[in-house]
């Protein structure tokens, strides 16, 4: 299992969607149209974000350790991130927020003003993850549930959910290593045994696979950030041609307007 990458399960879901997706014109690709279609989107982001907190948990010392996409359901649902040092046992859940206000109360997270479930859907992911690692190691101390926002614009934390830790990615390393030591090196040999173990989880839904799909990812992120440049600087050269024209041809319209008003009211 520890041969699993930062955002693997999400960018293997991503590329299945993106397979039957058309490939864009010489057009599309010039005027920097995505070619990502709406229903990939979402992936994309999900799978961007895992793979940037994944980087942040490979920069840790080398007593902690990071384990990812570990699949914990039967319909294809997987833990993002399960970490373990010795400050604990972790399941991060990374959600990637670009650009947006993330607000947080007790019990309700919302992103701009609308609701999520990132909360109880942590806790939940937690609960079942201790539930499965105390069955082979009764002693271990409970998950910490935790939820990571990526690339958000503000993260206000108005009052501290009761069991799940909100941080934010450039937050999550100092967060992580000023936990207090509750794990030795001796759990954390035997906890990580048991984690790389297969047989610890449920058995994966088969997919038909693709091969090389962080390879495959890559390209494709690519051929996304390159469209989003492309599409930037269209908009900024209508911007700045529309302001040209404004500048330049504006008096001389004014003046024609103007002109065509005092004919028109000498006319009867």
């Amino acid at each position: 299992m520890g041969e699993q990458h930062a955002g693997q399960a999400v960018v293997e879901e991503l590329l299945r969607n993106h397979s039957t997706t058309p490939t864009r014109n010489a057009f599309g690709r010039i005027f920097g149209f995505s070619p990502l279609a709406d229903d990939s989107i979402s992936w994309y982001l999900g799978a961007v974000g895992e793979i940037a907190v994944g980087k942040i948990l490979a920069s840790l010392p080398p007593e902690w350790r990071a384990f990812h996409a570990l699949p914990i359901g039967t319909k294809g649902s997987d833990i993002d991130h399960l970490v373990i040092g010795p400050g604990g046992i972790f399941t991060l859940n990374t959600k990637h927020h670009r650009g947006k206000a993330v607000w947080v109360g007790a019990r309700t997270l919302m992103v701009s003003g609308h609701k999520l479930p990132h909360i109880r859907n942590a806790e939940s992911e937690a609960s079942r993850v201790t539930k499965m690692l105390q069955q082979r190691m009764p002693l271990l101390p409970a998950v910490q549930a935790t939820v990571v926002v990526v690339s958000a614009k503000t993260l206000t934390i108005k009052t501290k959910p009761e069991l799940v830790k909100i941080v934010a990615d450039t937050g999550l390393r100092r967060w992580l290593l000023s936990r207090p030591t509750i794990l030795d090196s001796s759990q954390l040999a035997e906890l990580g045994a048991l984690i790389n173990d297969p047989a610890t989880w449920p058995v994966a839904p088969l997919f038909p696979a693709t091969e090389n799909p962080m390879v495959v990812f890559a390209v494709l992120d690519r051929e996304v950030r390159t469209a989003r440049f492309r599409n930037t600087a269209w908009r900024l050269f209508g911007i700045l041609a529309g302001t040209t024209v404004a500048v330049f041809a504006g008096p001389p319209l004014v003046t024609a307007g103007m002109n065509l008003l005092i004919a028109g009211s000498a006319n009867p």
